[in-house]
């Protein structure tokens, strides 16, 4: 991982966080009954809240016995995963916790005034207490979590995900999702939704402490939901910048847990690499909507590790290396030589070409090109087109630039940026 392309604390903050995000989305983000009902309006899957408690007579007053079987009980405004109760089922007297704590109706009422005085609250100011709906573990997760309920952090800035992670609960943490208390960070592949690298207190893993179950190779369910929810919950939360951490309802599917206007950086080190040039990238993108922010995404951040984690062997590319090229509509495809160069950062298309594969489609248009180039009509942009390739063997999506190669021998010039995983001739 560059320095250079690390993002700091002071960097974060104030080139970002505090450039990009409103007082209200800030302010949204800190209440998880205020995250609620902007998800709510916005018509964005999330979980259930059954009930408030604002004042101390609200709490006496509450039918407490009337809770369901599964519930979590939680500060709105906590910090850290501190002061959340997760009940997993009824037992005789009480309920019993995610950590195998028998808690009775006296346990949570006492707990709950805690939250209203403020223990768990920044500054230890009054706050409101939730009881919210329990979501169990994805079928996809069962092996690799412990106990509790595993959510997805996936970082988007200018409505495009640039980097994501599984976060696992561990018997450490007490089957709850944060780090801090010792779960894991799983590095995910954001075009594939294909775990990558792993953590554990800031060292790098490779199993299931404890196990031996890799934890690269996890291929996270509903994948491209899971992006675009996540585009979604930031354009309507106020923030330019932000994390949104989405758990898996194992019948309903991917749902927003909660929005974080500052949230932490160690979803670098999960993905050994840098925030910085990620969200440099994207920052002046003119973004359509949350399906155009995925495109974005998925052409821009790719990690080359899904082939990595299938034990494929490393191919060798020629100077010139045969290539298919499918159309906007995946309906056609055409087979060509392209001319790789390591000295171009992104791959090229002609023109007639991508016009003749539909691939000048509006809704296929990534973005223009911030450069301009000299041509017969003057000065102008090229549009960034998505464009899905098959290079010796591997296909995958990927940008290339729109240009005018009518002069040129080969049609599509491959750039570096889809030569990772590959080893390159020079002769």
């Amino acid at each position: 991982m560059k320095l250079s392309s690390i993002l700091g604390l002071n960097a974060r903050t104030q080139l970002f966080a505090y450039k990009y995000n409103t007082k209200r989305g800030k302010m949204t983000a800190d209440s998880k009954i205020q995250t609620a009902r902007v998800l709510k309006a916005a018509e964005i899957p999330h979980p259930l809240i059954f009930y408030k408690f604002k004042r101390l007579e609200e709490v006496n007053n509450f039918v407490w016995e009337g809770l369901p079987s599964s519930f979590v009980l939680k500060p709105s405004r906590g910090m850290g995963g501190e002061g959340i109760v997760v009940v997993k089922k009824k037992v005789e007297g009480g309920w019993m916790t995610t950590q195998r704590k028998k808690v009775t109706v006296e346990d949570l009422m006492l707990h709950t005034q805690d939250v209203l005085e403020g223990a768990f609250s920044m500054g230890n100011v009054p706050d409101a207490a939730i009881i919210q709906e329990y979501v169990g573990r994805h079928k996809a997760f069962r092996r690799y979590s412990y106990r509790g309920t595993p959510d997805i952090r996936i970082i988007v800035f200018n409505k495009v995900p640039v980097m994501a992670m599984l976060r696992l609960p561990t018997k450490e943490s007490g089957g709850r999702a944060n780090l801090h208390q010792g779960a894991l960070a799983v590095g995910v592949d954001i075009a594939t939704g294909i775990t990558t690298s792993a953590i554990w207190h800031g060292n790098e893993i490779r199993l299931k402490p404890g196990s031996k179950r890799k934890l690269h190779g996890i291929k996270i369910p509903n994948w491209t939901t899971c992006l675009e929810t996540a585009v979604r919950a930031q354009m309507v939360s106020g923030l330019g910048y932000v994390g949104v951490d989405i758990i898996l309802h194992p019948e309903r599917g991917p749902m927003v847990l909660e929005l974080n206007a500052q949230p932490g950086l160690q979803i670098q080190l999960a993905n050994m690499t840098g925030l910085r040039k990620r969200l440099d990238r994207v920052e002046d993108l003119e973004v359509r909507d949350a399906e155009h922010g995925v495109k974005i995404a998925r052409a821009l951040f790719t990690s080359g590790f899904s082939e990595r984690v299938k034990g494929e062997e490393t191919k060798v590319l020629n100077p010139v290396e045969k290539l298919t090229v499918y159309s906007y509509d995946q309906k056609k495809k055409m087979s060509l030589d392209a001319r790789v160069d390591t000295g171009a950062k992104r791959s090229s298309i002609d023109r007639v070409l991508a016009q003749g594969l539909g691939l000048l489609a509006e809704n296929n248009i990534l973005w223009k090109d911030r450069y301009q180039y000299r041509s017969a009509t003057g000065l102008q942009t090229r549009p960034v087109v998505s464009v899905k390739i098959v290079l010796a063997g591997k296909k995958f999506r990927t940008s290339a630039s729109v240009a005018d190669r009518k002069k040129m021998k080969h049609k599509f010039l491959l750039g570096r940026n889809d030569l990772t995983g590959f080893y390159v001739k020079t002769t």
